[in-house]
């Protein structure tokens, strides 16, 4: 009889907790979220797996010595996020915003969501049972930059007990770019304008690409080293891809090293969803400040072109001015979408990349703003 009482107590029926059955629901609904409606299905289905994987009771194996806490080593470190902007880097084309430099500053604007947020996070410290750091405010606030390997990669400095869910709102934000900025577009943006027609981009030449990360490194280092590892390993990347000399290298980056360090991180993020770590009133906090921050950059980088149409002679569709969220391309092609709309035969979709691009430097300067004021 004994035996028996032993063998029930080392069962996962005997062992769970509400808490535990609360969280891989999440992980099952991150994995519908990720099959069924495509959403970012590349990082949501590895985050939920690991959600599930990470609240099985007695296997231990988000615990010491599991899979999964080996795994997290290459958060802790910043090692994958890291790996994946080098990779983010070598898929990316900076010739749209070369071509058109002035979308630099629609992919800055876009940032105003991340330090709004900053404020928002302390702000909610009035709310009884929430109490963010000032070094919690600045990793939630990386949200609004709608960057999930920078936004990881500052939680795991500043916040590394909120990683998970920052982590799940920057991911899960980034999934719903379909949703949450068409309807901010439209009502910021008069039918007129998102008529606007922009003029044929110049073709950028193969030299000007490859200064161009050069200079961008060299300029992080001389004003900003704080963002020199994002930054650098961005530069990195697509520096392999401009030069033509490594393609093994840069389709590596592209391919097979971003997609095992894909697979990786996803089921280390998903290995803090644990019950323990997640169901807590910060949690929400952070759920509904990255809701705002996302709103807040796609408003800002719409209102930044707006801006600079009343000061420029070559008018550019406002609508492109939502891309300057680092969420890249989802959010160009939304643009794109936007824009056809009103007009079947405007294509926004390269002249969006300008912003978007620029939104990935911008949010990874933003990161290195706030690990220098912070840490």
């Amino acid at each position: 009889m004994g035996g028996f009482i032993e063998l029930w107590q080392s069962t996962g029926l005997s062992n769970f907790q509400i808490g535990q059955v609360l969280m891989m629901g999440v992980g099952f609904l991150l994995l519908f979220l990720a099959i069924r409606k495509g959403f970012e299905p590349l990082l949501l289905l590895p985050i939920g797996f690991g959600a599930v994987l990470s609240n099985i009771p007695v296997a231990g194996i988000a615990e010491e010595g599991g899979l999964l806490s080996y795994l997290y080593y290459g958060i802790k470190t910043g090692i994958f996020p890291l790996l994946i902007f080098m990779g983010v880097g070598a898929m990316t084309d900076f010739g749209p915003m070369l071509a058109n430099p002035k979308t630099l500053l629609l992919g800055a604007a876009a940032q105003f969501g991340i330090f709004g947020t900053l404020f928002g996070a302390l702000a909610l410290n009035l709310v009884p049972g929430l109490n963010f750091t000032f070094k919690d405010a600045a990793a939630i606030a990386i949200i609004g930059g709608a960057d999930g390997p920078t936004a990881i990669y500052v939680a795991s400095k500043l916040a590394p007990e909120l990683l998970g869910a920052i982590a799940v709102a920057a991911y899960s934000y980034m999934a719903l770019v379909p949703l949450i900025q068409p309807p901010i577009m439209r009502a910021l943006t008069t039918p007129e304008e998102r008529l606007i027609e922009m003029a044929q981009l110049r073709i950028v030449s193969r030299k000007e690409k490859i200064i161009f990360p050069v200079i961008l490194l060299m300029l992080t280092a001389m004003l900003l080293p704080s963002a020199a590892p994002l930054i650098g390993m961005f530069c990195l990347g697509n520096l392999m891809r401009e030069c033509g000399v490594v393609e093994r290298l840069s389709k590596t980056a592209q391919n097979e090293l971003i997609n095992v360090v894909t697979i990786f991180l996803g089921l280390s993020v998903g290995s803090k969803l644990s019950a323990a770590q997640f169901l807590r009133p910060e949690t929400l906090g952070i759920l509904a400040l990255g809701a705002i921050a996302f709103s807040f950059g796609t408003a800002s980088g719409v209102l930044m072109a707006k801006v600079m149409n009343r000061f420029s002679e070559n008018k550019v569709n406002p609508l492109i001015g939502a891309a300057g969220v680092s969420a890249v391309p989802m959010s160009a092609r939304v643009a794109n979408k936007v824009g056809q709309e009103s007009n079947p035969y405007n294509f926004l979709l390269m002249h969006a990349m300008g912003p978007n691009v620029a939104g990935v430097i911008g949010s990874a300067v933003a990161a290195g703003v706030l690990l220098a004021l912070v840490q």
